[in-house]
């Protein structure tokens, strides 16, 4: 499992606080460290302060202070004090000194000198609230005692100003949502500080709350923080309560207005709306008007920051003092806004100058943020909307509609000119639309767009939006070593994507230990944890801003391999005895016992450990030190061991005989004992035996060995053999099995213990002198048997409930628990589940990934270890049932049936939904009849065969593979039986309206209505009846339909239908009118011939169609080739001329009738035909007097006065008429430069150019254009500035 989140521990045991004092005073800031030699550094405003005239810093062990003398309204600020990684912050609140000097007697003499607002201006306020630059007019010091506490400023709920009718103000406030305590409405002076606070409890959230604070509807004010607004945030771990602070620093008339502050925690979200009045203090002496235009700087440029108007442009009376007597200005008030909102833009300058304006640039920026009245375009007919949204790589396309369909339009992004290169832009004109197409757009493409039509602009804004990123290949969990590499790698959806990565809730960030790496590789975005610690176990998540990943990590020791074991050891009297062995891992360390006692080193003894391997050395041994020693690594449950034998010299000088003996602790001739060895490991019996001559040994399995005689004649050495099978003496046995007899001990080896050679070992000793026998029992305990095949239970959301049986043999110990591992199906690695065994066989699985098909398998857990796994378990999913069906309401009721509807549940989950039930019940019992049997796939069933008047209850249930959702049932139950319902006929829209239908045509009108009973449907036309043999017509419950396979003229009229139920009835009215071509006109003849020209005129036809005329074709033919050639196509009148006919020909003439549907068949021919004359005609010039066009030189266009950039060609335009063509010269600073290689002259159709290549500093001055022909000359003079190139570094 991952270990809890170590909290922070902060480095200060006491905190300093915020405090408040008077101008003039002194105050002490005190903390204390945890620790005496922590470096503490105290900041004002996240700038370090040292200590001066103005800070005393004094630190005296673990305590320090600071010591702000003379305090001043500029000290009101926030502080802080840092220690190690931790940082305290607190304010000082500076309360002004109260005026007690000033003479009572005299307050009834200034009126005007008081702490509130002036009454002119508390009206005017609220016109300068909108206002957003940030200008700071001049403003005169309000007297003391006009200024505010900042604690009545900053808390207006809190110190609230008791009622008039002398109860205390009412404070409470409506909490609902997050929020615990709201921002409330407050007022404040211009230059004064108030702060508006927030809390949220977040002892019932998830998550920590992020809040935000709004400035009317979008303006964000955390990217405003600075000089004038701070934002703070606090936390009280006792009361689990968030405190937000907005606090407004020196506010500006412009800081007035509606705010918003919304706080947001995972799925909840809540809001509050505030108001902020400023006021202006009463001006001590005169206005400057000038003032008002000063610059917002905040890095203390006159020439930088933005203009603001708010205290120019609204009528107000300016005060002035003179000897402290208040006089009001007499002179007429000016409203400088009205004259320029009024002046056309060629005037602004002149106003501008008037009224000591210099900056007219930073006017033209304010007079464009001001509100207009939209006046109608006379260029548009219809604009843009001021936004529009596309997603990222799709297309969109902006159209205007334009009032001339001839005018070019102009299309600009972010000002500059759009040119139509490639497929990225295409412009269309069609008729008064003008459209603009942009493809596949990217984030380049997020801009401002403008259409130009001449002097008019039609502008918006383009918003591109990212698809969300998604998660492609998921997570894996992971288990690794200690020590080990971990890479968890994903991929998404698009390449450059942002992802964070999350570990059990906490954000992941690459810190100076370089614990964390974070690698992209294209879509792969892989974290990596170099040397994995057991703290590294955990849920790692990984984010997009479209979906999310988790994966589990599982850290494991390793386990540890024995490289050299220690082996047993004989050692004469004084020798040094060596014990020595090597395990896999340098950090282990371990502990040495001598017969299950720890051996300390001394003077003898000696352990060392260096690197893998273990010593422990015993020098000049002793008989004591013999015995069983083994080596314990620390964490391990395995241990290494050897025996030390002590080889003792004797001399016997008289041989004797001595009966055999087995030395057993506790054990007689018959004793029994049981030795227990695990599987695997050496079995080793070490019995000691003494007897003289030395005894024969016989080791039997499977019997008492007292009938075991020895072979053949008595041997003179020592003999050794034993029996394996059924009391069978042999005297070699396989590779494990090994004898040895020494000097008082006989040692019965088998390497690597079998489950088959459990059993009772008996060991007999024999010689001249007698014998003994003794009895041992080995037990060969071994781990389980892996358990069977786990079985899946149940499933939820995102667990299961497992279920196992034990397995068939326990090891020859008991089984003290289980541990499980799950894996995904297309995965290759198992998840351990639990580290501890688990002691039941069912088990429930949680943390799993809902949809995701996996695996189980189990381990068995005794004594001696854990057992082979079990074969897997049937892959399953984890999944859980949808929600309940929702809008679940009657749509239909009759006397034996009930149709109802719902809509699909909100949440269906990664499995598919697999149909309905629809149950019901009978009012007073419980018992539920399924409607139907199995499910259904609609939304919507009708229930047949029900008895009339019971009173039934329903409710529908959602199937998937998980089992049925949470039914929703109907609010109450419902009767059986029909409800009368009033017919209403739903007319479609198209059918309002004539119908016109051409002959031959066909008409299927399908007519929707309502009505319970079945209503009885009547169709007639013109007052009478429709025949069958008329109309064909159906209806049903619902809807009724005319058909008419082949319309006719005589088909066309009013049509009514009539829907009645019993006495209730409704009607409408649908008219048809049946179209056809006209008939040809009439009575067509040539009425004049003249010139080239003949006069035609005619009669309308006869028979229009049954619809009106809509203009006439007129064509001639000349006699002799008889080709018909169109004249006029769509001809209104009934009269027109032919004109351009050839002389000398004879033409004839058709008019043919043009309708709705077409040309009439046939046409109408002039009876006589036309013939043109030729004529002869002498043409006789005119004669004129010869005008003098000569003409002085005039310029039409003037040069204009240019400012460029050195190093960048420009040129300067101007254009010229006169008579003759003039001769053109160009002067700079009244110096002819026709001959200057620099400079090119260019001049085509009376537009004159003057190219400078490449200027430099040097080439800015007065440049000159002059023209001369015989009738006079003329000039026309510019002002170039050229301006040094910025280097990139001050951009930067």
């Amino acid at each position: 499992m991952p270990e809890p989140v170590k909290k922070a521990v902060s480095a200060f045991a006491k905190k300093p606080k915020t405090q408040e004092a008077e101008e003039g005073s002194s105050v002490v800031f005190e903390a204390e460290t945890e620790k005496p030699d922590a470096k503490v550094k105290w900041q004002c405003n996240s700038k370090d302060i040292a200590s001066g005239d103005k800070y005393v810093i004094t630190a005296d062990g673990n305590k320090h202070s600071l010591a702000i003398k003379a305090i001043t309204k500029e000290d009101a600020n926030v502080y802080a004090v840092i220690a190690g990684g931790s940082k305290v912050k607190f304010d000082l609140k500076v309360v002004s000194k109260p005026d007690l000097t000033t003479d009572e007697s005299a307050a009834p003499q200034s009126p005007l000198n008081c702490a509130p607002p002036c009454p002119s201006e508390e009206a005017e306020a609220p016109a300068d609230a909108p206002g957003e630059s940030g200008v700071e007019p001049e403003q005169v010091p309000a007297p003391p005692a006009a200024a505010p506490t900042e604690d009545q400023t900053a808390a207006p709920t809190r110190d609230a100003p008791p009622a008039e009718d002398g109860q205390p103000p009412d404070t409470r406030q409506d909490l609902t949502g997050l929020f615990t305590e709201k921002p409330q409405s407050g007022e404040v002076n211009v230059g004064e500080n108030i702060t508006f606070v927030a809390k949220v409890n977040a002892e019932s959230l998830l998550k920590k709350p992020t809040i935000k604070w709004f400035k009317g509807k979008w303006m964000d004010l955390a990217s405003k923080s600075g000089k004038h607004l701070q934002l703070k945030e606090t936390y009280d771990r006792s009361s689990k309560v968030y405190t937000f602070e907005m606090q407004i620093i020196a506010a500006k008339p412009n800081f007035a207005g509606a705010y918003r502050c919304e706080v947001t925690s995972r799925d909840k979200f809540d809001s509050c709306n505030f108001e902020l009045a400023v006021h202006e203090a009463c001006a001590a002496e005169g206005f400057d008007i000038r003032a008002a235009f000063r610059r917002t700087s905040t890095d203390g440029k006159e020439d930088s920051g933005e203009l603001d108007f708010s205290t120019l442009l609204k009528k107000s009376s300016f005060l002035k003092s003179s000897n402290r007597a208040v006089q009001v200005s007499t002179e007429p008030d000016l409203d400088v806004w009205d004259i320029l909102s009024h002046a056309p833009s060629s005037e602004y300058e002149k106003i501008a100058f008037q009224h000591g304006i210099t900056d007219l640039r930073g006017m033209l920026k304010r007079l464009k943020k001001m509100k207009k009245e939209e006046k109608k375009s006379a260029a548009f007919l219809k604009k843009m909307d001021p936004a529009y949204q596309v997603a990222k790589g799709h297309k969109i396309k902006l159209a205007v509609e334009v009032a001339n369909p001839d005018v070019e339009v102009k299309w600009l992004k972010n000002g500059q000119a759009i040119q139509p290169t490639g497929s990225k832009y295409i412009f269309e004109s069609v008729g008064n639309m003008r459209y603009l197409t942009i493809n596949h757009c990217s984030l380049a493409d997020d801009a401002a767009y403008c259409c130009v039509v001449g002097e008019e602009k039609c502008t918006t804004e383009l918003f591109v939006k990212e698809p969300p990123i998604m998660i492609v290949k998921n997570l894996e969990d992971q288990m690794v070593m200690k020590g080990e590499r971990v890479e968890l790698e994903c991929e998404v959806s698009e390449e450059g994507a942002n992802v964070k990565w999350e570990k059990d809730g906490v954000e992941l960030t690459r810190d100076e230990s370089f614990k964390y790496r974070f690698k992209k590789d294209g879509c792969k975005h892989v974290l990596i944890i170099n040397e994995a610690t057991k703290e590294d176990c955990g849920h790692y998540k990984v984010k997009t801003n479209g979906g999310e990943s988790m994966a589990e990590l599982l850290v494991q020791e390793k386990d540890l391999e024995v490289y050299q074991s220690i082996a047993d050891l004989t050692v004469k009297a004084k020798d040094q005895a060596l014990f020595k062995c090597e395990v896999s891992d340098e950090n282990v360390r371990g502990t040495w016992y001598k017969n299950g006692v720890e051996v300390k080193p001394d003077a003898r003894i000696n352990i060392t450990h260096i690197g893998r391997i273990h010593k422990l050395t015993i020098d000049e041994v002793k008989p004591e030190d013999e015995g069983d020693y083994t080596f314990v690594p620390d964490g391990h449950a395995f241990n290494l061991s050897a025996k030390l034998n002590f080889l003792e010299v004797k001399i016997d000088y008289v041989p004797r005989q001595d009966p055999p003996k087995i030395h057993l602790d506790c054990m007689g001739r018959t004793a029994e004992s049981t030795i227990v060895v695990v599987a695997g490991n050496k079995l080793r019996l070490d019995v000691p035996i003494t007897g003289d001559p030395a005894p024969t040994v016989v080791w039997t399995k499977g019997e008492k060995a007292s009938s075991v005689k020895p072979d053949g004649e008595k041997n003179e050495g020592p003999t050794s053999s034993w029996t394996l099978n059924d009391g069978e003496v042999v005297t070699d046995g396989d590779g494990r099995i090994h004898v040895e007899t020494t000097k008082g001990h006989c040692i019965f080896t088998i390497e690597g213990a079998e489950r088959q050679d459990e059993g009772i070992y008996s060991v007999v000793v024999r010689n001249p002198a007698g014998e003994d026998t003794a009895d041992i029992n080995v037990k060969v305990v071994d781990v389980p048997d892996p358990p069977q095949a786990p079985r899946i239970l149940s499933v939820g959301e995102d667990s299961c409930v497992v279920q196992w049986d034990p397995p068939l043999f326990d090891g020859g110990q008991p089984v003290i628990g289980y541990v499980l591992e799950r894996k995904k199906k297309k995965s290759y690695r198992w998840m351990r589940l639990n580290f501890d065994p688990y002691p039941d066989t069912t088990y429930e699985a949680k943390r799993m990934i809902e949809g995701v098909e996996y695996e189980m398998r189990v381990y068995a857990v005794n004594g001696i270890g854990l057992s082979r796994h079990s074969s897997a378990s049937q892959p399953f999913v984890p999944i859980a049932p949808t929600s309940e069906p929702i809008g679940l309401c009657v749509d239909d009721i009759s006397d034996t049936s009930i149709s109802l509807k719902w809509r699909p549940p909100e949440r269906i989950g990664s499995a598919e939904l697999e149909g309905y039930g629809v149950e019901y019940c009978k009012e007073g019992t419980d018992e539920w009849i399924p409607a139907i049997q199995g499910l259904t796939d609609r939304t919507s069933l009708t229930i047949k065969n029900l008895t009339t008047g019971d009173k039934l209850q329903f409710r529908v249930r959602a199937y998937n593979m998980a089992g049925p959702s949470v039914p929703t049932t109907l609010a109450q139950p419902v009767t059986i039986r029909e409800i009368m319902q009033r017919p209403k006929i739903w007319l479609p829209r198209n059918l309002r309206q004539t119908l016109i239908k051409t002959v031959g045509e066909i008409v299927n009108l399908v007519i929707q209505f309502q009505g319970k009973p079945r209503p009885k449907v009547t169709w007639s036309k013109d007052g009478e009846l429709l025949s069958p043999t008329f109309a064909s017509v159906r209806n049903s419950d619902t809807d009724t339909i005319l058909f008419i396979r082949k319309t006719e003229r005589k088909h066309s009229g009013k049509y009514e239908l009539q829907v009645q139920i019993e006495n209730m009835e409704d009607t409408a009215s649908i008219t048809l009118q049946i179209v056809d071509l006209p008939g040809p006109p009439q009575a067509l003849k040539i009425t004049d011939i003249w010139g080239f020209n003949v006069a035609l005129e005619w009669k309308p036809p006869k028979d229009n169609g049954n619809c009106e005329i809509t203009g006439y074709t007129i064509q001639k033919a000349d006699k002799k080739t008889m080709e018909w050639y169109t004249v006029y196509e769509q001809y209104r009148r009934t009269n027109c001329v032919a004109s351009d006919l050839i002389m000398g020909n004879e033409y004839v003439f058709r008019v043919f009738a043009i309708n709705l549907v077409g040309l009439s068949p046939e046409p109408c021919n002039t009876a006589d035909s036309a013939y043109i004359q030729k004529t002869g005609i002498e043409y006789k010039p005119p004669t004129y007097k010869e005008h003098d066009f000569s003409q002085a030189p005039k310029f039409t266009h003037p040069l204009v006065n240019r400012s460029i950039i050195a190093g960048y060609s420009t040129t300067l335009s101007c254009s010229v008429r006169g008579m003759p063509k003039p001769k053109v010269t160009w002067y700079k600073n009244k110096m002819d430069i026709s001959n200057e290689a620099k400079y090119r002259m260019l001049s085509k159709q009376g537009v004159l150019t003057l190219e400078i290549r490449k200027p430099c500093m040097f080439d800015g001055g007065v440049y000159m254009c002059k023209a001369v022909n015989d009738s006079g000359e003329d000039i026309v003079e510019c002002k170039l500035e050229v301006r040094p190139q910025v280097a990139k570094e001050e951009k930067k």
